[in-house]
Parts: C-alpha cells; structure tokens; sequence
C-alpha cells in the first residue's frame, strides 16, 4: 500500500459522485437506480486507509412514483425505520490503483461483510488546482441477507427480480 493518502481531509464532492444499484427485472433487462444523497469520508491513519459512507434510502431516483413508494416501504427499504444505508471498511488493499475493500454493509439494519473491488487514485490535481482522490467499487449481494426478500413469480416460471444485486460506487473526493 502506498502512503499517498496522506492526513488531508477528504469531503466527497457530491456533484461528481454516485451510488447506484442494477437488478435483473423480469428475467428480461436490467434495473438501475441511484441514490442524490450521499455521504462518504476516506481517512489514512497509520498507513491504513479506510472508507465509510452512507446513503438516504429515501433519495432513490426512479421515474415512477407507485415505484418509489414501494420502494420506500417494508417490503424493501422501509426507509420510515431504517432511513439509510451505510458502509464501513474494515480493510482496503491496493495494489497500484486497483483496490479491493473489504466491510461492513448495512442495509434495513442487517449487516454482513461485503467485499467490493475496483479502483482507488492516488491524490492529484484538478484544472483549478483542487487535489482529487477518487474511489470506483463494485460488488454483487444477495438482496434475501439484507431483508430484501420481496417478490413474485412470473406465469411461465421466475421470479420478477433476481436475488443478486449489484452495487457501485463512484466517488470523487477533495482535499480540504
């Protein structure tokens, strides 16, 4: 692991960030999602790095209202009880910018450990003399461990949405 880190303050700049979701729909086409609000910090303390953040299950963006409700309620997010969605490291390995993460997800207050892998830059600057870090993950759950269990069987056989979900993140950080 590099020291490239270092002990800046890093605050996610929101307008260059995001975390979404796709599912398999139908047994058809792909679901995708994101999410507006999103909070993230990565820090270096003792040469190791660690990333956290969370999400406000009601800031889903979906172009149907029926849709968004359901969403919001117990069937999937129950957003009234468990109104976000959270991420904690508990390792972060690079190798270069390749990184592989591991840590604790919490979604409608069950947690398991995940591991996700991607991309981790080394700090640099932007046009306007910002230093950037950027942090590109994905990784694929079983929606059933986290209480997600909705869903209906299709008349030739199926079911409406796949167990497996998986998540991505993209997110860019400055250096305060």
């Amino acid at each position: 692991m590099t020291d490239a880190i270092g002990s800046h303050t890093w605050n996610l700049d929101q307008s260059h960030s995001t975390a979404a979701f796709s599912v398999r729909h139908m047994l058809v086409a792909n679901f995708r999602a994101t999410f507006d609000k999103i909070e993230a910090t990565v820090t270096e303390a003792d040469g190791q790095i660690s990333l956290s953040g969370t999400v406000r299950a009601d800031s889903i963006v979906v172009k149907d209202e029926n849709l968004y409700g359901h969403l919001q309620s117990p069937e999937f997010f129950d957003s009234e009880t468990t109104p976000e969605i959270s991420f904690v490291s508990t390792s972060v390995r690079r190798d270069g910018e390749n990184a592989e993460v591991v840590g604790d997800l919490t979604i409608k207050g069950i947690t398991h450990s995940v591991t996700a892998s991607g991309h981790l830059t080394d700090p640099t600057e932007d046009a306007m003399g910002n230093t950037k870090l950027g942090v590109g993950l994905e990784t694929t759950i079983d929606r059933n461990e986290f209480g997600l269990d909705w869903n209906a069987p299709l008349p030739k056989g199926g079911f409406a949405l796949s167990d497996d979900v998986k998540l991505t993140i993209d997110l860019e950080f400055i250096a305060v």
